[in-house]
């Protein structure tokens, strides 16, 4: 039986109530449904590798920080995550979703991991959405606008917002606070719009000299402490060195 379609029938073997359904002895579950959680979420084949990791550390890893078990369809790039008997945190599922959600839009497992900090959260712009006409050449342009020469322009969206950035496909994916991915994402889609590289890069500026405030007493707010998410920095994920990306 294919892995997915027996782990299907496993959450299939509940009532609508959410208890478990009596049946045979041949049909025992390995651990009780009752409370249990998953989500399902689909990543690029190409970012499979990644989430797994070498000898399947990263996956692993993911699942000792979160304690849920993770199941991941090489083929497809289809993943299951549920909760166990070991989950404590009631968001833990959600957490470790985030993760390879950010893993499948292109960041190292060790950016990504910034989600297991409290407060932090992912955000994922479909620059589809953002692309005025129909323009097929728009998206690398405007792609090419948001990386910017050797990734510099994402270096300073990252550098002035405090977020970390990953453009990847059609999307562009953030992580940082609140405050901070909405500072990225407002720079990000003024780009996306046409908006010239001076007048973005003025607005970060401006926006920079409240973001230090805002965010401490957010993470007051939440009982913690605001750290130094630079020193796992790896530079751009990806760059562009042809000069006809950059505008501006």
């Amino acid at each position: 039986m294919d892995e997915f379609e027996r782990l299907l029938r496993k959450y299939e073997r509940i009532d609508k109530d959410g208890r478990p359904t009596r049946g045979g002895r041949d049909e025992e579950i390995t651990y009780a449904a009752e409370g249990e959680q998953e989500e399902f979420i689909r990543i690029p084949r190409d970012r499979v590798a990644v989430v797994i990791g070498r000898k399947g550390q990263t996956k692993r890893e993911i699942e000792e920080r979160t304690k849920t078990k993770i199941e991941v369809d090489s083929e497809t790039g289809e993943v299951f995550i549920t909760s166990t008997e070991e989950t404590a945190d009631p968001l833990a599922v959600w957490k470790a979703r985030d993760v390879i959600m950010a893993i499948g839009r292109g960041f190292s497992p060790e950016r990504a991991f910034r989600l297991f900090n409290e407060g932090e959260v992912l955000e994922v712009v479909n620059l589809t959405d953002v692309i005025i006409g129909n323009d097929k050449n728009a998206l690398p342009r405007i792609r090419g606008r948001i990386i910017g020469r050797r990734g510099r322009t994402r270096e300073i969206i990252e550098e002035m917002s405090g977020a970390d950035v990953s453009v990847y496909g059609k999307t562009v994916a953030i992580i940082g606070n609140p405050i901070q991915v909405e500072v990225a994402k407002t720079a990000i889609e003024k780009l996306a719009r046409g908006s010239p590289h001076g007048v973005v890069y003025k607005y970060l500026e401006r926006r920079k000299k409240d973001l230090e405030l805002e965010s401490t007493t957010y993470y007051e707010a939440l009982e913690g402490e605001p750290g130094d998410f630079g020193e796992n920095y790896e530079g751009p994920d990806e760059d562009y060195d042809d000069e006809d990306f950059w505008e501006d």
